[in-house]
């Protein structure tokens, strides 16, 4: 299966998460997002695209415009970085093992068990994370 939106243990520039981000903003501008994908904040609930956006220090607008304007996911990394905040190696670091963890022992762990139900696939003990369930979900071997 060749799903259109990449792992999320992908990278760009060393940070987990950039491709996947760039795929489903650019596939959503082309009205071709996979039923069941949200893009962007949600009121009331965290995503991984306020996370990362957050993390950065940019608006969910100034990561859409710089995927609007096109280029490689690195030029388009690099817009960011520039409107918002440039993380230190350490600070990436510590972004992507919060991000590559999650739902592993913390605070999502709920989540992650009733959304690996609603996937009918609570019975998965191999997926510890949201990461391990999205590739799973998108026929990746976690």
């Amino acid at each position: 299966m060749n799903f259109p939106i990449r792992s999320p243990y992908d990278t760009t520039s060393g940070i987990v998460l950039v491709p996947r981000l760039i795929d489903k903003a650019r596939l959503q501008a082309q009205g071709n997002l996979p039923p069941g994908y949200t893009v962007g904040p949600i009121p009331g609930k965290r995503t991984f695209d306020d996370r990362f956006c957050a993390f950065l220090q940019i608006t969910y607008q100034d990561f859409l415009q710089s995927v609007q304007q096109g280029g490689s996911d690195e030029e388009i990394l690099e817009r960011c970085l520039l409107t918002g905040h440039r993380p230190t190696p350490e600070q990436i670091e510590i972004w992507n093992t919060f991000m590559i963890k999650r739902g592993w022992r913390d605070a999502a762990t709920e989540g992650l068990e009733k959304s690996k139900a609603e996937a009918n696939l609570a019975h998965r003990t191999d997926l510890l994370t949201f990461f391990d369930l999205m590739d799973t979900e998108e026929g990746r071997k976690p």
